[in-house]
């Protein structure tokens, strides 16, 4: 068990590089790697727990993964796959459930548990499903696996009733290899969903439309392992961000592409910060107290379910009152029992939260329930009076692969524990 204590320490200030996207961009991409007999190494793969659920799960189809290097993983698909992906690891990891279609694709056969992960709310895979089963895949579910088996499969047209970045993956991986041309309308048009349509093609697929609406896949015989680089990771991005609105100071973020926090950076200016972009990333700057202002979660473009739970932090200590409004995931706001803790002001309703800003929160025991609730309870240690020691660190962990040691590099009062 893994828990990080927070005291408050004043404005941050300085520079930070954030770390490679291991849980959004590289878990897809070493499942797709599974497509190409050969060895495909990614680069900037910082260490997260989640990446040991992923790799344990690769060796478990029979690839040889590796970690040859800091922040570097290599995948060998050579040999024969075995298209299993079993319970346990798959109820240890949303991503893992991104095996599905380059299994399906590679050997005409899968058998992968349904998914688990964090405890946010339901998320279905039929749309998974339903596109795999236009493509000619014969699909079933039972005992709590899907199964799906497909002597070949065939281009075809698919309408996402969500865009869901999951579904748009595994349908993109499976149809890279398919037989003619799939469309995915409605496709999701997040930064990582491009990240992985450029990968697939760096391997010799055909790809076209990634961060659009409708992606058009055409099929191709045969896919090569490649050499490549993981994207910065925007949630991360964003994390430092907030946390640099809820403390105050002046903070510079290397690395990092503006477009991709583009939401999050607009909606922080609107509550008072300047954030421009330099010549190698982000420059933010809080000089006072921010104002609250209404958010709601909606799919890229839009703001970011992940950056939810950190947005009401920063609500919570700021002028005047807001309501943001989760329109993704139907149980995330189980963090804000935690927040009240630490004397925050906030009411559920539903997909709403009324957050009333209060001007200092108080340290407490707290627990965090997932990745980013946990994130959000260390930046509100950063502006409460006395100690604040957030348990359950392992779920920040999850995504984050040196949250303490980046807001420390900032000045902030974080560290760490192991018990």
């Amino acid at each position: 068990m893994t828990r990080f204590r927070v005291r408050a320490s004043g404005p941050l200030a300085g520079r930070v590089q954030p770390s490679g996207a291991t849980k959004n961009a590289g878990l897809k991409q070493m499942a797709a790697a599974l497509l190409a007999p050969g060895v495909t190494t990614l680069r900037n793969v910082p260490t997260v727990r989640d990446l040991d659920v992923m790799i344990d799960l690769l060796r478990a189809t029979g690839a040889r993964v590796d970690q040859p290097a800091p922040d570097v993983v290599r995948v060998d698909a050579s040999g024969e796959l075995t298209p299993e992906a079993p319970y346990e690891l798959v109820a240890r990891m949303r991503a893992s459930f991104n095996v599905l279609g380059p299994l399906l694709a590679r050997c005409g056969q899968a058998r992968v548990a349904l998914p688990g992960g964090d405890n946010i709310g339901s998320r279905k895979v039929d749309m998974h499903l339903r596109g795999l089963a236009a493509m000619g895949a014969e699909v079933e579910v039972a005992h709590g696996y899907v199964v799906a088996r497909a002597e070949l499969l065939h281009g075809a047209r698919t309408v996402l009733e969500f865009p869901s970045v999951g579904a748009t993956e595994n349908l993109m991986c499976a149809a890279v290899l398919a037989k003619g041309t799939t469309v995915i309308e409605n496709a999701a048009r997040e930064p990582e969903v491009t990240a992985l349509a450029t990968f697939l093609n760096r391997m010799g697929g055909h790809l076209l439309g990634a961060g659009t609406s409708t992606i058009e896949i055409e099929g191709v015989e045969e896919l090569h392992a490649v050499d490549s680089e993981i994207m910065a990771d925007r949630v991360e991005a964003g994390t430092l961000l907030m946390a640099c609105g809820i403390a105050g100071g002046e903070i510079e973020l290397v690395g990092v592409l503006p477009e991709h926090v583009e939401i999050v950076s607009m909606k922080l200016c609107e509550m008072g910060m300047r954030i421009s972009p330099t010549s190698d990333g982000l420059w933010a700057f809080a000089s006072r107290r921010l104002r609250a202002v209404d958010v709601a979660t909606l799919p890229h473009p839009g703001f970011a379910t992940d950056f939810m739970p950190l947005a009401v932090a920063v609500m919570t200590v700021s002028e005047g009152s807001a309501i943001v409004t989760e329109n993704v995931y139907d149980g995330r706001f189980q963090f804000v029992d935690e927040l009240a803790r630490m004397g925050a002001d906030v009411r559920t309703e539903g997909r709403h939260a009324i957050v009333r800003g209060v001007r200092r929160l108080s340290g407490a025991p707290v627990q965090a329930s997932d990745v980013r609730a946990g994130a959000a309870l260390v930046l509100a240690g950063l502006v409460a009076d006395g100690e604040t020691v957030v348990h359950g660190g392992e779920h920040i962990e999850r995504g984050y692969s040196d949250l303490a040691g980046r807001l420390r590099s900032l000045g902030a009062d974080v560290e760490r524990l192991d018990d």
